[in-house]
């Protein structure tokens, strides 16, 4: 408690604001990784808007011999399309159903993002 309070008080305005946006933003991801079904135990899914142009999934999951695995996507938002990365992989285009599927993903995760965070109807 006596931590926090210290370092509120020699915390400038702009490491303040960066905090605050880590914070929603890891609301946000946690709000995003429910709307795909239920998390394995032991596993963590987080989808949110990282900035007006960015889409991140990220995805972790012990599998049944007990490996451990992970897999981020981002997502970039062009004139001429979504386009999709996973772990470093190449850039391609998100078409049919994945596209379809990526607009009601980030349909969904804007509203329940609004109604579950920001308390707006």
């Amino acid at each position: 408690m006596l931590s926090r309070l210290v370092t509120s008080v020699f915390e400038s305005a702009s490491e303040r604001r960066a905090r605050q946006y880590r914070t929603l933003i890891r609301r946000e991801a946690k709000i995003g990784g429910t709307l795909f079904g239920p998390i394995q135990p032991g596993g963590r899914r987080e989808f949110f808007c990282l900035d007006e142009y960015t889409w991140i999934w990220h995805e972790e999951w012990v599998d049944p011999n007990g490996t451990r695995h992970a897999v981020t996507t981002r997502y970039d938002v062009r004139e001429n399309g979504v386009f999709k990365a996973q772990d470093g992989q190449p850039y391609t285009p998100l078409i049919g159903d994945e596209a379809r599927h990526f607009l009601k993903a980030v349909q969904l995760y804007n509203k329940r993002v609004q109604a579950e965070l920001y308390h707006a109807a």
